[in-house]
């Protein structure tokens, strides 16, 4: 079973009329990908570049944030999504602070999104929302994040509802109504976090 097929029906949502996703194995390493904004919320100089790595779960290039920063992202901006899903493949690499990998939704700019994140020397699944620059936390649960290993993390967002699943299992059902109407898709960081990231899905729930 495909795995977008059994997290939709592990998450009892509907599965996805339409999406899309996004490989880096056809794009040149040593830049951003293309079509893609990335940044810092706060203060940082975060590093996105598309890096060759053969461990990734097409064999071929993945998005590498290597910088620190207080949040990077980056962003696919000429998506727009009110309600639907993403989701991306990641593997936390290293970092001392924090070894964390996100998706962002509903992103305005930089200082106004949701993200979810999964981190694996906390060991926990986390919800967000940023307004004005400021992270506040929605909710969180312990998870297992093995270190060094692909994970896949995924949203679902329907008007305030929002699930998010890691590895098939979900974590986080709730609502929030903090950030309305449509935004862009993306991946997130935190502090020195080294994160990969491959094979990032995206587009609208069938909700009829």
């Amino acid at each position: 079973m495909k795995p977008t097929l059994l997290i939709a029906l592990l998450l009892g949502m509907a599965i996805p009329a339409m999406g899309e996703t996004i490989l880096f194995s056809q794009q040149r390493p040593g830049v951003l990908p293309a079509g893609w904004v990335c940044g810092v919320t706060g203060h940082g100089n975060p590093n996105w570049t598309i890096e060759p790595d053969s461990t990734g779960p097409n064999l071929g290039n993945v998005l590498r944030q290597s910088g620190s920063g207080d949040f990077p992202w980056c962003v696919k901006q000429d998506v727009s999504l009110a309600d639907g899903f993403v989701e991306a493949r990641f593997k936390p690499v290293a970092g001392r602070e924090d070894q964390a990998g996100g998706v962002v939704w509903r992103w305005k700019d930089g200082n106004n999104y949701y993200v979810a994140r999964a981190n694996a020397l906390e060991g926990n699944v986390s919800l967000y929302y940023t307004t004005g620059g400021r992270r506040h936390t929605i909710r969180y649960r312990d998870a297992p994040v093995a270190p060094g290993t692909w994970h896949l993390l995924r949203v679902e967002f329907t008007g305030p509802r929002i699930r998010v699943a890691l590895d098939g299992k979900l974590y986080i059902d709730t609502s929030d109504k903090h950030i309305p109407g449509a935004g862009a898709i993306g991946v997130w960081t935190k502090a020195d976090s080294v994160t990969l990231f491959d094979a990032i899905s995206f587009g609208s729930n069938d909700t009829r």
